[in-house]
C-alpha cells in the first residue's frame, strides 16, 4: 500500500508541476514549444526562413531489419551534423539526420536538382549499392521524412473513395517478369514494363501552414505532405521532370544515371492549428473504426464478467457465508444426531478455508515472479498515465520509451518490496537468494534475449543494432541503478495511447475478474492451492498473444528471411514474457484478494 500512495504522489506532484509550467507560458503540450517561420525578404534571409527536412531510417513490413538512410547510398551532405539521440530513440532504432533538401518559407521550388547518382555495374562496389537498392525496392522499404518535427506523409486514394494516409513513402517498386505491379507500381499506368524495377527518384512536397494569431509576422507549420515520383530526366544536371519514368532493368548492365530531384509548394491553411497538427496523419485511416469494434467487444466481455463476478459475491457467496454462519451458531445443547446432519452440510470452501494461506509450492519463484511482475505493472500504469496527459507526445521523439526504460530501473524498489513480502509470508528463509534473484533472473533472461538479437542486427548492418556505448550505459542502469535499488527493500514503460490505456484498464478489469471466478470454482471443489493457479491463470494471456503473434506471422506478414524471422521471434519472446509476468500478476493479487476477503468474513470456530 505504501508503495502504491508513493507513486500517487509522485503523480499528482508531476501532473501539477506540468500544469504550472503551462500556465507559466514555459511548456507546451505535448512537450515541444512551436516555431514560427517568417519569409524571406529578397537580399536578407530572415533566421527563421529556412525549413530543414530531416530523414530518418527506413523500414519495411517485409522485413523487420531498418537500415539508415545513408545505407542506401541516397543523396548526403557530408557537412552537416547529426542531431543529438536520446536513450528511447537509440532503442527504437531511429537515425535522424539532416538532409541535403532545403528551402526557404513561403518560396516555391519546381524541379530543384538535389544530386545525381551514378553506376556501373560492371564495376564490384557499384553493383553491390545497385542490388541492394533493388532489394530496398523488392523489400517495399520506406523513407520516413521529418519537417518541423512532423511526419511528411504520402496520401493516395483507396477503395470507396476513400483516402489513406501513410507517414512513409517507398523508394520504389518492381513489376514482375510476368508483368504483375507490386506494391506502389499500381499508382502509376506507366510502370508496366517486366522484371523492372521503379525508382522515386523526385518528390512533390506540399507544406501546410497558418499565419499566427495576434502577430504582426510569423508563422507555424500544421501540415507536410507528398507525393513521389518517378522522371527519367533528359538532362540529369539541369532536369525538368518530364519523360517516361526512372527504370532500373533485373538483368541490365553497365552505366546507370539517377538524379534526385524535389518540388515545394506552401499553402495557407488557417483551419488547422498548430496544437492539432498531428491529427492530419490519422485522416481517414481505418484503424480508428477497428480499434472502437475491438474496445466495444472487450467492454460487452467485462461487463459480462462483472455480472458473473457481482453474481457470485452478492448471492452465491453472500448465501454460502449465511448458511456457515448458522451452523457456527448452532447451540451447543443440540442434540449429538442434529449435529451431525448439520456438520454433513458443511462442504466446499469452508473446508478449506484455514488452508488457503498454506506456503504454495516453489514459493521462492513465485514471490520473484511476482516481484517483476509488479514492477512491470507500475511502470505500465506510470508511463500510459503521462501519455494520455500528453507528457510523451511522438512529436516528443523516443521520450515514450526512455520514461519507460527510465521507470523500470527506478522501481526496482516495489519489485524487491513485493517479492521479499511474499516470500516472507510463505515462510522463505533464503531472503538473499530471493532478493538476487529478483534483479538477475527475469532481467537476465530478457537483457540475454535482447543481446542475441543486437548480435544479428550488428551483423546485418541495421540501423537498429544498438551501439556498443548504450549496450554498456544501459548495463550501467542495470547494475548501478535498478540492482541497488532491489537490494535495499529486503525487508520492508502507438501514437493512440487514450485507446491503449482504455485497453489496458479492460485487460486488467478482465483478468482479475475470470481470475477471481475460476479460484472461486476451484475452492469450491475443496482445492486450495490457488496461488500459482491463479498466476498461471491470468498469466496464460501471454500464451494466446504468442500463439496470435505466430498466426500473425504466417497469415499476414510477408517478411522473408532467415535473420528477420529470428529477429521476428526472438522480440516476440522477450514480449510474451513481459505479458506473462504482467498478466499473472495482475491475477494473483485480484486472487489475493478475494480469498482474504472471503477469510475474514468467515465466523471461525
Amino acid at each position: 500500500m505504501f508503495v502504491f500512495l508513493q507513486l500517487r504522489f509522485v503523480a499528482v506532484s508531476l501532473f501539477i508541476c506540468g500544469a504550472l509550467l503551462r500556465e507559466a507560458g514555459s511548456f507546451y503540450l505535448p512537450g515541444l514549444a512551436p516555431v514560427s517561420f517568417c519569409e524571406a525578404t529578397p537580399g536578407d534571409r530572415e533566421p527563421g526562413a529556412e525549413c530543414q527536412l530531416f530523414v530518418n531510417r527506413l523500414d519495411s513490413v517485409e522485413s523487420v531489419l531498418p537500415y539508415e538512410y545513408t545505407a542506401f547510398d541516397f543523396c548526403t551532405d557530408d557537412k552537416l551534423k547529426r542531431p543529438s539521440e536520446n536513450l528511447g530513440q537509440v532503442l527504437f532504432g531511429e537515425r535522424i539526420e539532416q538532409s541535403p533538401y532545403k528551402f526557404s518559407f513561403k518560396k516555391k521550388e519546381e524541379c530543384k536538382h538535389v544530386c545525381t547518382k551514378n553506376y556501373d555495374t560492371n564495376k564490384a562496389e557499384d553493383k553491390t549499392s545497385v542490388d541492394f537498392l533493388k532489394k530496398g525496392m523488392l523489400l517495399n522499404y520506406q523513407h520516413h521524412w521529418i519537417v518541423d518535427n512532423m511526419p511528411v506523409t504520402w496520401c493516395y486514394d483507396v477503395e470507396d473513395n476513400q483516402k489513406f494516409c501513410n507517414p512513409g513513402f517507398p523508394i520504389g517498386c518492381y513489376v514482375t517478369d510476368t508483368g504483375r505491379a507490386k506494391d506502389a507500381c499500381v499508382v502509376n499506368s506507366d510502370f508496366n514494363d517486366k522484371d523492372t524495377f521503379y525508382i522515386f527518384n523526385h518528390v512533390d512536397i506540399t507544406i501546410f501552414y497558418h499565419n499566427v494569431e495576434n502577430e504582426n509576422s510569423g508563422s507555424r507549420l500544421v501540415a507536410a505532405k507528398m507525393e513521389p515520383k518517378s522522371y527519367k530526366q533528359s538532362n540529369p544536371e539541369t532536369p525538368d521532370c518530364t519523360g517516361p519514368p526512372m527504370s532500373l532493368s533485373n538483368k541490365g548492365t553497365g552505366p546507370i544515371t539517377i538524379p534526385y530531384t524535389y518540388s515545394v509548394h506552401f499553402k495557407e491553411e488557417p483551419t488547422i492549428r498548430w496544437a492539432s497538427r498531428w491529427d492530419y496523419i490519422l485522416e481517414s485511416m481505418p484503424h480508428t473504426n477497428i480499434q472502437w469494434f475491438s474496445i466495444m467487444n472487450s467492454l460487452v466481455i467485462v461487463l459480462f464478467l462483472s455480472g458473473m463476478v457481482a453474481m457470485i459475491m452478492l448471492r452465491t457467496l453472500h448465501k454460502d457465508i449465511a448458511r456457515y454462519n448458522q451452523m457456527d451458531s448452532v447451540p451447543s445443547t443440540c442434540t449429538p444426531l442434529t449435529y451431525t446432519e448439520d456438520a454433513q452440510e458443511e462442504f466446499g470452501w469452508k473446508l478449506v478455508h484455514g488452508d488457503v494461506f498454506r506456503p504454495p509450492r516453489k514459493g521462492m519463484l513465485l514471490s520473484v515472479f511476482l516481484g517483476s511482475g509488479t514492477q512491470i505493472f507500475i511502470m505500465t500504469f506510470v508511463t500510459l498515465f503521462f501519455a494520455c496527459l500528453g507528457f510523451l507526445s511522438p512529436a516528443n521523439r523516443g521520450a515514450l520509451m526512455t520514461c519507460a526504460v527510465v521507470l523500470w530501473v527506478l522501481l526496482g524498489t516495489p519489485a524487491g518490496y513485493v517479492a521479499a513480502r511474499f516470500y516472507k509470508s510463505f515462510g522463505g528463509e533464503k531472503w538473499k537468494t530471493n532478493v538476487l534473484l529478483t534483479a538477475f533472473l527475469c532481467p537476465g533472461v530478457v537483457f540475454a534475449d535482447f543481446f542475441l538479437m543486437n548480435l544479428i542486427l550488428w551483423g546485418e548492418g541495421s540501423s537498429a543494432a544498438m551501439p556498443f556505448g548504450t549496450l554498456v550505459a544501459i548495463l550501467a542502469l542495470w547494475f548501478c541503478i535498478s540492482k541497488p535499488v532491489t537490494l535495499t527493500t529486503s525487508h520492508q514503460m502507438y501514437y493512440m495511447f487514450g485507446f491503449l490505456f482504455l485497453v489496458f484498464i479492460i485487460l486488467v478489469i478482465t483478468c482479475s475478474e475470470a481470475t477471481i471466478l475460476l479460484c472461486y470454482f476451484h475452492l469450491c471443489a475443496e482445492d486450495y492451492h490457488w496461488q500459482w493457479r491463479s498466476f498461471l491463470t491470468s498469466g496464460f494471456t501471454a500464451a494466446y498473444f504468442l500463439v496470435y503473434a505466430v498466426h500473425y506471422f504466417f497469415s499476414k506478414l510477408q517478411i522473408t528471411g532467415l535473420a528477420s524471422t529470428i529477429l521476428y521471434f526472438g522480440y516476440t519472446m522477450i514480449m510474451a514474457l513481459i505479458f506473462f509476468l504482467f498478466t499473472g500478476t495482475i491475477g494473483f493479487f485480484a486472487c489475493f484478494w478475494f480469498v482474504t476477503k472471503i477469510y475474514s468474513v468467515v465466523k471461525v470456530d
